[in-house]
């Protein structure tokens, strides 16, 4: 059956569960333990001198947590929690200060807390270098299905399982069915925790007296930083679920307890969740439901989107949008338009994903977008407070406002953007075009505001490039050693930049009247001359001396130039947008 939401998932599974009271604790709505998705899906970077031997990890990184702490001017004990500047984490790890600058931007972008900062808890540090260990799930294997490479030759650009399948290949074979699940990937997060856990305790403890699992102990602070890593509920905080830290009075902090302790709760709680996940996926499996549907909670197609399609009278149109969880999820459109607005969005973040020749609008703020798997698609992401990640796209435009985008295994695409930082280019990319923000919608500011987007700062023309190996991939890359330069990205040519008008199909009044941010001199002077000669053209037509029959045969002659020009540059889906007002 398709994944509940949160609230009657943990219902359903404390139905389930032996009637015990350790049991039933763990599986009650407010106990169900989550992996915090986030952290492992925009937290890991593809930077080799940051993934260490999981035989040598633990040992190196209570190293590296001494030498923060000296420089920090610390005297070894981690209590005092220092603050991690880009200085202290280059020279500890010895990186270029850029990447120590990278590593804090993206730890930044991923933590719980609403502000961001230059500099990082000490914890949080180690618990972000902690998981750039962690390998990403591999697609599930099939017996009476052959190898991908058996099928399809390994000659694109995109590397590991997608390396033999463009995306809408991917969409269109049998091979789809075997793509890990949201369910698959929490179920592999959380295996990662249960199984690193004990070290990941032991770097956070403090050394008491005490002899064996009583000298090293965990306080209510410290426990509560582990939410970087997972949680209960949106908004709950770890130490009041806690029974060993709930309650506790404020004026009078509670005492530490003993990392075993610590260690033996999550470890339950892990369990019960891992339990309460597979029991799921049996029933799943035994429903005998078509793997091809979205593995999510479907919402009212109708009611939560405008879809204006142009797909044959009779021709059905795919409507696989829903959430899971604190995710909504648009997947699998095909040759159509899809709108999105604040009160269509379920949760913090958006997935777009395996989506082919439609034009797709996110005018809603969020805190985290991703796109995967898109071809001949343009995606329009209004207000993005966290990080957007565009993953294995081809002949995709995407026109993104956000702090932060993340461009990993796509080809020729063009990305229209306003971004605070630099946008990150990691893998294998071929042809790649960036350019200035291009757009405006009536609440677009608004919007920026409240996800707090700068307008006034935007960093397209500056990306940052990493190499083409991604540490965390289960699977070999082809495009061989990890100190391969990836492809970085030209600007769009000044004469190819146009403005992209968003339909206004439900008549919406805001205060934006124009694109908030403010175009570079020579795409300004690009679009002055573009309509100079408009204006000229209109003036020459109009003071030409033609019978009706020349005019008719010049208006036609227009309208065939501009309907070609519309196939050849991809606009015609949005002149359908424009149709529909």
């Amino acid at each position: 059956m398709a994944d509940e939401p949160l609230d009657a998932a943990a219902a359903a599974a404390e139905a389930e569960t032996p009637a015990t009271a350790a049991a039933a604790a763990a599986a009650s709505p407010a106990l169900l333990l989550r992996p915090r998705r986030v952290a492992f899906e925009h937290g890991l970077l593809p930077i080799p001198k940051l993934v260490f031997p999981e035989g040598t990890l633990t040992q190196t990184l209570a190293q590296t947590k001494e030498r923060l702490i000296a420089a920090a001017g610390g005297d070894g004990d981690a209590s005092a929690a220092p603050r991690v500047g880009a200085a202290a984490l280059a020279e500890a790890l010895q990186i270029p200060r850029e990447l120590a600058a990278l590593v804090l931007g993206t730890l930044a972008a991923v933590l719980p807390a609403e502000e961001e900062a230059e500099d990082a808890d000490l914890r949080d540090v180690l618990l972000f270098l902690y998981i750039q260990s962690y390998k990403r799930l591999v697609p599930r294997a099939h017996k009476d299905s052959p190898a991908v490479t058996d099928v399809w030759p390994s000659t694109s650009a995109f590397d590991g399982y997608l390396s033999a399948l463009s995306p809408i290949q991917l969409v269109r074979s049998n091979s789809r069915r075997f793509m890990p699940s949201q369910a698959d990937e929490e179920a592999h997060q959380l295996s990662y925790l249960q199984k690193h856990m004990v070290n990941i305790l032991s770097l956070l403890a403090d050394s008491v007296d005490g002899e064996g699992d009583e000298s090293m102990v965990l306080t209510a602070e410290t426990f509560e930083h582990l939410g970087f890593l997972f949680q209960f509920s949106e908004g709950t905080p770890l130490s009041q679920v806690a029974t060993f830290f709930a309650n506790s009075d404020p004026d009078m902090p509670a005492a530490p307890v003993p990392a075993a302790q610590v260690h033996d709760w999550i470890l339950q709680n892990i369990a019960a969740s891992l339990e309460n996940t597979a029991e799921k996926l049996t029933a799943k499996e035994n429903s005998q439901q078509s793997a091809s549907d979205p593995d999510v909670t479907m919402a009212e197609a109708v009611t939560n989107s405008r879809i204006h399609s142009s797909s044959p009278t009779g021709t059905a149109v795919p409507n696989n949008q829903g959430h899971y969880r604190n995710t909504t999820f648009l997947e699998g459109f095909s040759k159509t338009s899809v709108v999105k607005q604040a009160s269509d969005i379920k949760g913090h973040s958006i997935k777009v994903l395996n989506c082919h020749d439609s034009v797709i609008y996110i005018l809603a703020p969020v805190k985290y977008a991703t796109v995967y798997g898109c071809s001949d698609t343009t995606i329009v992401l209004g207000a993005v407070g966290k990080v957007v990640k565009v993953e294995h796209c081809e002949r995709v435009q995407i026109i993104a406002a956000s702090k932060r985008i993340c461009i990993a295994n796509c080809r020729e695409c063009i990305f229209y953007l306003g971004v605070n930082h630099q946008p990150l280019i990691v893998g294998d990319n071929h042809k790649l075009q960036v350019a200035p923000f291009n757009t405006y919608y009536p609440q677009l500011g608004e919007h920026l505001v409240q996800v707090g987007v700068d307008s006034n700062i935007n960093k397209w023309d500056q990306p940052f490039v990493l190499g083409v190996v991604d540490p965390h991939d289960s699977l070999s890359h082809p495009a061989g050693v990890s100190d391969v330069q990836a492809e970085s990205a030209t600007c769009l040519d000044p004469d190819l930049f146009t403005n992209f008008l968003i339909p206004s199909w439900f008549e919406a009044q805001g205060p934006t009247k124009y694109n908030p941010f403010t175009l570079p001199e020579v795409y300004w002077a690009s679009q002055r001359k573009k309509h100079v000669s408009l204006e000229d053209i209109q003036k020459n037509i109009r003071e030409l001396e033609l019978d009706d029959t020349r005019k008719k045969e010049l208006a036609s002659a227009l309208h065939a130039q501009f309907k070609d020009w519309l196939y050849a540059s991809g606009n015609i889906r949005q002149l359908y947008c424009l149709q529909g007002e």
